[in-house]
């Protein structure tokens, strides 16, 4: 006489299975998962533990997911971060996100998003297919790259966003070109130049070098671009790096300026607005929307209103930033 099949043996949804009542699958779809994701079980002690096959406790959690009988939930420092992350995302629409925890100083902040944008770049600049990055010249951006590890990448190329100067020759201590280039072995482009020229004929001239145009063509096909962010007000960035004069900070906030990229001025609804300025400009002009990986790197509560009016007019899509700045944006 044939033995008659072990308990170990059924099965859903076979030719030769008796047929399992849905309500009774469910109970078992929920116990599987239960030892599964709750108690960390093996899915061979699990089908000890019921008298099932292997496979059919594979199908029994698949079917608990399936059937939503699961709610995942991250522990972990970092859950409220990556869901911050993703609603960052969907509210502005961008291709990508990062959040970082926030810390009572704020400098710890700096350093964390600093962190967290080195990463970004060393992801990018370990790969050996070719490619270019454009950074800008803010303190945060030269924290990020003084934290990628060194590496020889001699097939890419570094870009900067602008210049690196006053109108009086006076260089920038922000400038990180050559010295991230130096770091990874890589080809390096800077643009020794004032970001705002005396004259318009200044900036005609310094624009139709060569070098400028080799720049040009580099941030118009760069793989990734990143840069921070500057706000309008009496400490103005622009202002305390001696790029604009007080007038000219003036005349910009009175036509409605909230924040800038790279010099230029926008306002609350992310459009670039006719500041005088703008027309003794070098830095390269900003794209909306965004066609290549943009992401802004900065946090603090004083910058959220440029943070909001870039991302309206789609001068970035994407952001690194503190938990709270991000908290502070979705508000």
């Amino acid at each position: 006489m044939a033995d008659k099949p072990g308990p170990q043996s059924a099965s859903f949804g076979g030719a030769d299975a008796p047929e399992i009542l849905s309500e009774r699958r469910l109970e078992l779809a929920a116990r599987a998962a239960w030892l599964y994701y709750a108690k960390g079980q093996r899915q061979d002690d699990i089908a000890r533990t019921l008298g099932l096959s292997r496979q059919v406790i594979q199908r029994l959690i698949a079917t608990a997911a399936a059937e939503k009988l699961i709610r995942f939930q991250l522990l972990h420092p970092l859950a409220a971060c990556i869901e911050l992350a993703d609603q960052l995302a969907d509210r502005f629409q961008l291709v990508c996100a990062e959040v970082v925890p926030s810390l009572p100083d704020r400098r710890d902040n700096i350093s964390s998003i600093a962190d967290a944008a080195a990463c970004t770049m060393e992801t990018l600049l370990m790969k050996t297919e070719p490619a270019i990055v454009a950074i800008g010249g803010q303190r945060v951006i030269r924290d990020a790259t003084l934290r990628v590890a060194p590496m020889h990448r001699p097939m890419h190329r570094l870009v900067s966003l602008m210049g690196n100067m006053t109108r009086e020759g006076r260089a920038t201590h922000y400038d990180s070109i050559m010295g991230l280039a130096k770091r990874v072995g890589a080809q390096c482009y800077p643009l020794p130049m004032p970001v705002v020229t005396d004259c318009v004929e200044a900036k005609t001239v310094l624009e139709s070098q060569p070098g400028y145009r080799s720049c040009a063509t580099l941030v118009r096909d760069a793989d990734l671009l990143m840069t921070g962010i500057g706000y309008i007000d009496g400490t103005a960035p622009l202002l305390r790096d001696g790029f604009v004069t007080e007038a000219e900070l003036a005349r910009a906030t009175e036509l409605g300026a909230v924040g800038e990229l790279r010099g230029y001025c926008f306002d609350a609804g992310g459009s670039v607005i006719d500041a005088p300025h703008h027309a003794r400009l070098t830095s390269f002009p900003l794209v909306s929307p965004a066609t290549s990986r943009t992401i802004l790197v900065q946090c603090g509560a004083f910058r959220v209103r440029a943070l909001r009016a870039a991302f309206r007019g789609g001068l970035a899509n994407g952001l690194i930033t503190d938990e709270e700045t991000a908290r502070l944006l979705l508000d």
